[in-house]
């Protein structure tokens, strides 16, 4: 009789310390998916990007760059509603940004364009960085989204600063300078060869 009842109390302790075991980890999960929720939610109030303004000029000469006409795109749509979502946008953005520079139009293949290109795809694969570690900065990637912003709108300014720069008459004379400040043009010095 005493070893029935000592298997039954066995029995009875086993149980309550499953029970309790489930119900911790339990706890633990809703308390994870409370916390992915939060993170969730700050970013998706932090995602957002404003369409930078072109002149009509300017529009006219970036019309077959495909390249930023697809960023434009990718980035101006919404990611899914899962950070899962936000990370294969971050990833295809990363993407994108990186055939920006790879195929820039000949007005404006210019150190100026250059480096806010470089500038935006930095940005972009930082938040792309930043939402494939295992704690999401949710704070990091608001500020990161929002500096991207403002690299998308300085780059879009640049292009318009070029398009009306190109506007303006040369004087007189001013095309005779720049050819003779052009280096392929010098004479090769034959004394120090």
């Amino acid at each position: 009789m005493n070893l029935k009842h000592l298997l039954v109390l066995c029995l009875l302790v086993l149980t309550s310390a499953c029970q309790q075991t489930d119900e911790h980890e339990l706890i633990q999960q809703q308390k994870a998916l409370q916390a992915r929720t939060l993170v969730l939610n700050e970013i998706k109030n932090g995602w957002h990007f404003h369409t930078p303004a072109l002149r009509s000029d300017t529009q006219n000469m970036l019309r077959n760059w495909s390249e930023l006409r697809q960023f434009n795109s990718e980035i101006m749509q919404t990611p899914g509603s899962s950070i899962g979502g936000f990370q294969k946008k971050a990833k295809s953005l990363s993407k994108k940004a990186l055939e920006l520079s790879k195929s820039i139009p000949a007005e404006f293949d210019k150190p100026e364009v250059k480096s806010r290109i470089a500038a935006l795809t930095t940005k972009i694969n930082q938040i792309n960085l930043y939402l494939n570690i295992r704690e999401i900065p949710a704070k990091k990637i608001s500020t990161l989204v929002a500096d991207a912003d403002a690299a998308w709108s300085a780059l879009y300014r640049e292009m318009n600063e070029i398009v009306q720069k190109s506007k303006i008459p040369l004087e007189e004379g001013e095309s005779d300078i720049l050819m003779m400040q052009d280096p392929s043009r010098a004479i090769p010095d034959l004394a120090t060869q």
